[in-house]
C-alpha cells in the first residue's frame, strides 16, 4: 500500500470527528468487516471519493444502493470461496461418515461400539452418495470441484444459475419441493436475499427425510433457527452450522452449542490467515488498476445486488 499510495488507517467503527476529517480529502476507501455503514450522504462527507474497495464479499448492507452508481465499489469474494467450500467439504465428510456419533460412543465407559462395527460393519460413506445443495454460486461450484473424486450425485436448487452449468459440473437442477425429500445430506451455499431469507422454515424442514443433515456454510438467515432447534431436539434432523447470523456469536446458553446432533463452529470457513492475505492482494490489485486508468476486476454493480447477500 505504501508503495502505491499515501494512506492512513482509521480504526473507528463510527463516524468520529477525526474520521470525517480524513474522509473529506480521501479519494479511495478500503473497508473491512468492522467499518461503519456508509449512507447516501457519503459524497457530501467525502467529496473527492472515487472508489471503495471492500475486504470481503458482502457489500449490500454496508453501502447505500445509490453509492454503487456514483462510485466504483469492489469486493474481494474470490479468495473466500475456496476456503468456504473446503469447510463445506470437511463438514460433509464428517457428517456423511457419522463421526460425531462414533465420538459420542467412545466417550462412554464401554467398548460395545467396537463389537457392533466388527459384526455389522459401518454403512456410512460420501462416495457415490446423493447430496443436495441450495444455491450454486461461486462457493457451491468450488465445493463440487473439490469433491469431484467422490462421484457424488449432486441435486441443486438455484433458480438463477444457468442450466448450462450442468454440462460443466456433475449436477442436476431440480425444484425445491423435489429436492427436500431426497436431501439426506443438504448443504446451504445460497446468498441471503429477500427470496431466500428463512427458506428453511418449519414447513420445509419437515419435508427433509428422517436423520437428514443440514450443513450451513452460507448465511444463518437462510434457516429459521427456532424451527431447526425443535427438529434437532426431537432427534429427527441433525445440523452442522458454521453460521448462525443474526444470532452471531451464538449465545452461550443456546442449546445448539451442546445439543446431541448439532455441530456448531464459530464462522471459521472464510476467516483463515491465507484467505485474508488473498483478500489483501485482490483489494490492492483493484486499487492499482483503478488509479492506473484500467478496468477493475471485482466491481459490484446495482444489477448484481438483488442476487447477493
Amino acid at each position: 500500500m505504501g508503495r502505491l499510495f499515501r494512506w492512513d488507517r482509521q480504526g473507528a467503527s463510527k463516524f468520529t470527528a477525526d474520521f470525517k476529517q480524513h474522509l473529506h480529502t480521501a479519494q479511495a476507501l478500503v473497508t473491512t468487516w468492522d467499518s461503519p455503514h456508509f449512507g447516501d450522504d457519503l459524497p457530501l462527507l467525502a467529496p473527492q471519493l472515487r472508489m471503495i474497495a471492500h475486504c470481503g464479499g458482502e457489500v449490500k448492507s454496508r453501502f447505500s444502493r445509490s453509492l454503487f452508481k456514483r462510485l466504483t465499489i469492489t469486493n474481494a469474494a474470490v479468495p473466500m470461496a475456496r476456503a468456504t467450500a473446503e469447510m463445506g467439504a470437511a463438514l460433509l465428510l464428517y457428517c456423511a461418515r457419522n463421526v460425531d456419533f462414533y465420538r459420542s460412543e467412545l466417550r462412554k465407559r464401554s467398548n460395545r461400539i467396537y463389537d457392533e462395527v466388527h459384526l455389522q460393519g459401518s454403512s456410512e460413506s460420501l462416495i457415490g452418495q446423493k447430496v443436495a445443495m441450495l444455491g450454486f454460486g461461486r462457493i457451491g461450484r468450488a465445493l463440487v470441484e473439490l469433491l469431484r473424486g467422490f462421484d457424488i450425485q449432486w441435486l441443486v436448487h438455484d433458480p438463477y444459475a444457468p442450466r448450462s452449468l450442468s454440462r460443466q459440473y456433475p449436477v442436476r437442477f431440480v425444484g425445491l419441493q423435489k429436492l427436500l425429500p431426497e436431501a439426506h445430506l443438504l448443504v446451504l451455499t445460497a446468498a441471503l436475499t429477500e427470496q431466500t431469507r428463512g427458506l428453511l422454515n418449519g414447513q420445509n424442514l419437515a419435508r427433509l427425510p428422517d436423520g437428514a443433515w443440514v450443513i450451513n456454510i452460507a448465511r444463518g438467515g437462510l434457516i429459521n433457527l427456532d424451527a431447526l432447534r425443535k427438529e434437532v431436539q426431537r432427534g429427527r434432523v441433525r445440523c452442522a452450522l458454521d453460521v448462525t447470523d443474526p444470532l452471531e456469536p451464538l449465545p452461550a446458553g443456546d442449546p445448539l452449542r451442546t445439543m446431541p446432533g448439532a455441530i456448531v463452529t464459530p464462522h471459521i470457513a472464510g476467516s483463515g490467515r491465507r484467505v485474508r492475505e488473498g483478500i489483501a492482494r485482490v483489494v490492492l490489485d483493484d486499487l492499482e488498476r483503478f488509479f492506473s486508468g484500467k478496468k477493475v476486476e471485482n466491481r459490484v454493480t446495482t444489477s448484481m445486488l438483488d442476487r447477493m447477500t
